[in-house]
């Protein structure tokens, strides 16, 4: 009675393989262009951190992530000791370390 002649015509044919695979190429293309530019790049960096905390040694002038500049002190197992006025130290975690700004060089060996 009110049923137009289009509702009644059968649904289009399910798409092949071919065509639902083609549907999820642009989904699979921006996950690969985020994971170059976005992931990739975080995770080298996270690690050039993790190498630098973990080469910290005593007389090192560094930046912690609270903006204060001091010389190391004592390197223990999960914490530095940075000295940032003339006896005024403080115990910060390692990695709170955001930068060195200058690396102590090694001692010589005496011959």
């Amino acid at each position: 009675m009110f049923v137009t002649p289009a509702y009644a015509q059968a649904a289009g044919a399910a798409p092949s393989g071919a065509a639902s695979l083609a549907s999820f190429v642009p989904l699979i293309l921006v996950f690969v262009i985020m994971y170059f530019l976005m992931i990739r790049p975080q995770q080298k960096k996270m690690k050039e951190h993790r190498a630098m905390v973990e080469a910290l040694k005593k007389g090192d002038e560094v930046v912690t992530q609270g903006g204060l500049l001091g010389k190391v002190t004592a390197v223990k197992d999960g914490e530095v000791e940075v000295e940032i006025a003339p006896g005024v130290k403080v115990r910060c975690v390692r990695s709170s370390i955001s930068n060195v700004i200058t690396r102590t060089a090694p001692a010589a060996a005496n011959n």
